[in-house]
């Protein structure tokens, strides 16, 4: 397998579909638009999981699964939501295959076998989960409900990329049930920061806590918070949001509760979710030409030891003082694994763990047990030096939390430096063909003007920061009043 990347200046696109392969994350399927997570990347994704599930839990969350299939009535319920993913929907409509007596060894659609209700694939999970709601709620006691679920869900996606956009990806989606109107909000504010926390905290990506335009509102919110982050060429990714329904979901099912003051009410929603969307993130801001770079925080394997031997006997000594090293960094927290691999090459392994992006590498020959050394070498800044044994497990541990510390620092130095104030649209459009980034600038907050600018430019409104600065201004298009500046930017 040929591990010469195409290079980013290049090709960006190309770059990131290639490495997503060759470093043995992920590959297309049989199925149009769907993926085959392999292995490595799972292992990626499951550090992912373990850390956010056990952040929710410490928001008092509990995991529940519900069902895969939505009756077509029940999608219906909340028109906005069902309008808004109306497109993206596969449905089921019949439930058996017979014999095709015309194609002898095929088969064909049943048309005995006609569902009564056709079954809608979930997109989201809103409509089943309310529905169920519905028969857990009844007082003020049953309340607030934290739930969350992993799960696959299905859109239907015309044009797909490994991670970014697929058919069917997996994530997680919370919903939530309240008693008032504050405590929603305040959990759905509250579910935005986890996911700014983790991003940056364990993904090392600075993001921006937003609130979304109306139009680029979850279908059937009454308001969406969200993170923005910026990729290595410029486009914006939205890595998670968090919506807060209001009583649309309650008053579509009919779900209402007897307050503390014997009133009848219904009650109050929360919806949020990250995917494996966060898998392309972390590929786009941190890697390289010569393939992944991962945060210690979210690496498989945060070091490899790779022998360096002649013969079997420089083998077997290597490979017990390994084993103690792979203990000793056990103890402190640090996982490692040994590459024992009889079938390949040093340099071949070298070149598999630094496409593969594992933070630190060991090499170990017989001079380094003649020595008391190792050679190490960090995979974000291809540096290498010496360093004795007795010490490696007090330096890798450091080392460790510098690479975390720094591959966030020059994401947020990049971000930073591509954020841009403008003033009137000339140079708002300069700036997209240019510099890229976010543009921040004056919007009259109509859709009409949002649309006009996405349809000249293809840059939409990825968010209004929270805690915005109110200034009154021109709009960047139309020159009407404006109180505050948005961030523009074009995205995946």
């Amino acid at each position: 397998m040929s591990k010469n990347l195409t290079s980013r200046a290049e090709d960006y696109s190309k770059w990131y579909n290639e490495l997503v392969v060759k470093a043995d994350l992920a590959e297309n399927s049989a199925v149009r638009g769907c993926m085959v997570i392999k292995p490595y990347g799972y292992a990626i994704w499951e550090k992912m999981q373990a850390e956010l599930d056990r952040m929710f839990k410490e928001t008092g969350h509990q995991n529940a699964y519900f069902p895969l299939f939505v009756p077509k009535s029940l999608f219906e319920a909340e028109e906005k939501n069902a309008e808004g993913f109306a497109k993206e929907c596969a449905v089921v409509t019949h439930y058996r295959l017979q014999n095709d007596p015309d194609n002898p060894g095929k088969l064909r659609v049943d048309p005995e076998a006609k569902l009564e209700e056709e079954l809608v694939v979930r997109p989201t999970s809103e409509a089943i989960i309310w529905n169920t709601y519905k028969g857990w709620i009844q007082s003020y006691r049953d309340l607030p409900i934290l739930i969350n679920q992993w799960a696959n869900v299905v859109r239907w996606e015309m044009r797909t990329r490994l991670f970014l956009r697929t058919a069917e990806f997996l994530w997680q989606e919370g919903h939530t049930a309240h008693a008032t109107k504050k405590e929603a909000l305040h959990e759905a504010e509250q579910m935005n920061d986890v996911y700014a926390e983790f991003a940056e905290n364990f993904m090392a990506i600075p993001v921006i806590k937003g609130v979304k335009t109306e139009s680029e509102r979850f279908a059937g919110a009454l308001e969406t918070f969200c993170i923005e982050a910026l990729m290595q060429d410029g486009k914006a990714l939205q890595a998670g949001t968090s919506h807060f329904l209001g009583q649309n979901f309650a008053k579509a099912f009919d779900v209402k509760f007897t307050n503390n003051e014997g009133k009848l009410d219904h009650v109050w929603a929360t919806s949020w979710g990250v995917s494996t969307r966060l898998m392309g993130a972390l590929i786009m801001t941190h890697s390289d030409d010569k393939g992944l770079v991962l945060p210690p925080n979210l690496a498989p394997s945060q070091v490899v030891i790779v022998p360096i031997y002649k013969t079997d006997e420089q083998f077997e000594i290597i490979s017990e003082k390994a084993k103690d090293i792979i203990k000793s960094l056990k103890e402190i927290g640090v996982s490692c694994k040994f590459d024992n691999r009889t079938t390949h090459r040093p340099g071949a392994k070298f070149a598999q763990h630094e496409l593969q992006g594992v933070p630190l590498r060991i090499a170990i020959g017989p001079k380094d047990l003649e020595n008391g050394t190792v050679e190490l070498a960090r995979r974000d800044t291809l540096t290498k030096g010496i360093v004795l044994m007795d010490d490696l497990a007090d330096t890798i541990k450091s080392l460790l939390e510098t690479i975390q510390k720094e591959l966030f620092d020059r994401a947020l130095d990049y971000r930073d430096s591509h954020i841009t104030e403008v003033d009137n649209f000339e140079e708002f459009k300069k700036v997209l063909e240019t510099k890229t980034g976010f543009v921040s600038a004056h919007w009259d907050g109509t859709s009409e003007t949002e649309q006009k600018i996405k349809e000249i430019t293809k840059a939409t409104i990825r968010c209004i920061p929270m805690n915005n600065e109110l200034k009154e201004g021109e709009c960047v298009y139309s020159g009407k009043k404006s109180m505050q500046r948005v961030l523009f930017a074009k995205a995946y």
